[in-house]
């Protein structure tokens, strides 16, 4: 998936009179950023393709739209589309902290394929590619790269939770299993420690993810618009502290911490290019 970042006008019969000005849409991402929700939709895109990457670490986050997944049914399904459980998948770069690409879906065959797909799509070299024991990657990593990569997965063995503690809790993870799929990659790389964090900044970030609440997001339209802004706001307008400026910079496809109104401005030269 591409970072495509929706904030329209409310009207959808006279965009003309109704264009935010870019001061207005920066303050409308901003609250966003915050985990506001969204109630309308435009475009404004970019690309990450070409990337230098080395090291590179897959994983996936959990969340829900509408409702807990045993609270769906058919009645709610027809009415509101998409509910229940919703899984983010996510790739990250070890080095640059970087994340090139994410999507939305279910944990299954299909999403992995695109999702490794995209992946692959956006690098210039072979790449060490560690994910977690996700069965749906090994088809997915082999269709997409081939035998053009290093990939191993991290297999953790869980245990059970404490009494009084099963139904908030984590499993306790006893160990992990280093397990090399194809090619040679570096069983000292073999790791998503650094998706994993990335996934907790994104859970702490967003209210949509965040446990226990009535933050989430009511459809899935607007939840992926609402990671995608994250996404974007992550890569190119928000120091990582580890690095002293932004994964984009690290990786050399920006040469500056972008501003909001910067972003805002991908928005306004694609309408002016559209018009």
């Amino acid at each position: 998936m591409d970072f495509v970042i929706d904030i329209s006008c409310p009207s959808k019969h006279n965009r003309n009179m109704n264009r935010m000005d870019t001061a207005r849409r920066a303050q409308v991402v901003r609250c966003l950023i915050e985990g506001c929700s969204i109630n309308s939709t435009v475009r404004m895109a970019g690309a990450m393709v070409n990337l230098s990457c080395e090291r590179l670490q897959a994983d996936e986050i959990w969340s829900f739209v509408g409702c807990k997944q045993k609270n769906v049914t058919a009645e709610k399904v027809e009415r509101d589309g998409t509910c229940g459980d919703v899984w983010t998948c996510t790739a990250i770069d070890a080095d640059t902290k970087l994340i090139p690409c994410f999507m939305v879906g279910q944990r299954d065959p299909a999403v992995a394929r695109d999702f490794m797909e995209d992946l692959a799509g956006r690098l210039s070299n072979r790449v060490q590619l560690t994910t977690d024991g996700l069965k749906v990657y090994l088809n997915a990593v082999k269709n997409a790269f081939g035998s053009d990569i290093d990939y191993a997965m991290l297999i953790k063995v869980y245990g059970n939770a404490e009494e009084g503690h099963k139904r908030y809790s984590p499993a306790v993870c006893l160990g992990c299993e280093r397990k090399a799929i194809e090619g040679n990659p570096d069983s000292d790389h073999i790791s998503t420690s650094y998706v994993e964090r990335a996934n907790l900044t994104m859970r702490m970030n967003m209210r949509r993810f965040t446990r226990l609440t009535n933050g989430f997001s009511k459809k899935v339209e607007n939840h992926t618009a609402q990671i995608a802004i994250f996404m974007m706001m992550y890569n190119f307008g928000r120091k990582h502290m580890t690095l002293g400026t932004t994964p984009a910079v690290k990786a050399g496809i920006a040469d500056h911490i972008w501003s909001i109104e910067e972003i805002i401005g991908l928005l306004e030269r694609r309408e002016q290019k559209a018009a």
